[in-house]
């Protein structure tokens, strides 16, 4: 592997795992949580799914969240993209789990504090996507 050593693991989450959130017609907001942290409905759920998938995230069959690696030219490519991301990250007080090694970074977003996927997750996955794009 390019620059060798081992990985940068950060784990950057919110409140312990409350369990699988359900999928529910009316969508209520996580406990204590803005309108962001709501629960997709069914509906809601399978289009921003086909977009987040076409743009090349995936399901987490083990847990209620998505996944995507990214993979740039370098590492300085690589670190500036997560600072990127780690600034809206703080803005939107939503932090990604994520992993590095030199030029690859694999994230994964689930709203921990609601159990599974939610329109923050969603959000900040469009965002991910944008600043990508743009290195």
């Amino acid at each position: 592997m390019p620059g060798g050593g081992a990985g940068l693991r950060l784990v950057l989450s919110g409140a312990a795992h409350w369990g699988r959130a359900a999928m529910v017609s009316s969508a209520p907001t996580c406990p204590g949580q803005s309108s962001q942290s709501r629960w997709l409905t069914a509906e809601e759920r399978n289009q921003v799914l086909l977009d987040l998938k076409a743009s090349g995230w995936s399901e987490l069959g083990e847990r209620d969240a998505i996944y995507k690696e990214f993979n740039f030219k370098n590492f300085n490519q690589a670190f500036g993209f997560m600072t990127r991301v780690a600034l809206q990250a703080e803005k939107m007080n939503h932090h990604p789990e994520w992993f590095n090694v030199y030029s690859k970074v694999q994230i994964t977003l689930i709203s921990h504090d609601c159990g599974g996927l939610t329109k923050r997750d969603v959000k900040l996955a469009q965002f991910i996507d944008k600043a990508a794009a743009s290195v």
